[in-house]
C-alpha cells in the first residue's frame, strides 16, 4: 500500500537554525532517503519551497481567485513529502518516525487512494 508522509515544520524556526545544523538535518534526510530507496519502499519525495512562494486557488462564482501563500494560518507549514510503499500503516509510521522532521515538527501519515487503471482499448 502507498502512504504519503507530509512533513510539517515551522519555517521561521528552521530558517533561524545555524547553517551547519540545517546542513546536518539535510544530510540526515539524504541518508534516510538512501535507506528507503535501498529497501525498495521509496516511490517519490521532495522538499518544498517556503510558503512565501505558494499560491492558493479557489473557484468562487465560477471564477478563480488566486491569493498569496497557503490558505490556512498555522504554526507549522508543509515543507515536503515522501511517498513510500509499506505493508501497513504501522510500517509507514515507522518510516515517518525516522524522518528528521518528526523531531522538530510533525509528519502526517496518510494512505494514498489508488485509482483503478483505465481500461485499455
Amino acid at each position: 500500500m502507498k502512504y504519503i508522509l507530509l512533513i510539517h515544520n515551522d519555517e521561521r524556526a528552521f530558517a533561524a537554525l545555524p547553517e551547519t545544523e540545517r546542513q546536518q538535518i539535510f544530510g540526515e534526510y539524504m541518508q534516510l532517503t538512501q535507506q528507503i530507496r535501498s529497501s525498495g519502499q521509496w516511490l517519490a519525495g521532495a522538499p518544498l519551497h517556503p510558503t512565501s512562494s505558494a499560491k492558493s486557488v479557489r473557484i468562487r462564482g465560477g471564477k478563480p481567485i488566486v491569493t498569496d501563500g497557503p490558505f490556512a494560518e498555522t504554526r507549522e507549514q508543509l515543507g515536503g513529502y515522501i511517498l513510500v510503499e509499506a505493508k501497513d500503516l504501522g510500517e509507514a509510521i515507522g518510516i515517518a518516525a525516522r524522518t528528521p522532521g518528526a523531531r522538530f515538527g510533525t509528519v502526517e501519515v496518510r494512505p494514498v487512494v489508488e485509482a483503478a487503471a483505465p481500461a485499455s482499448v
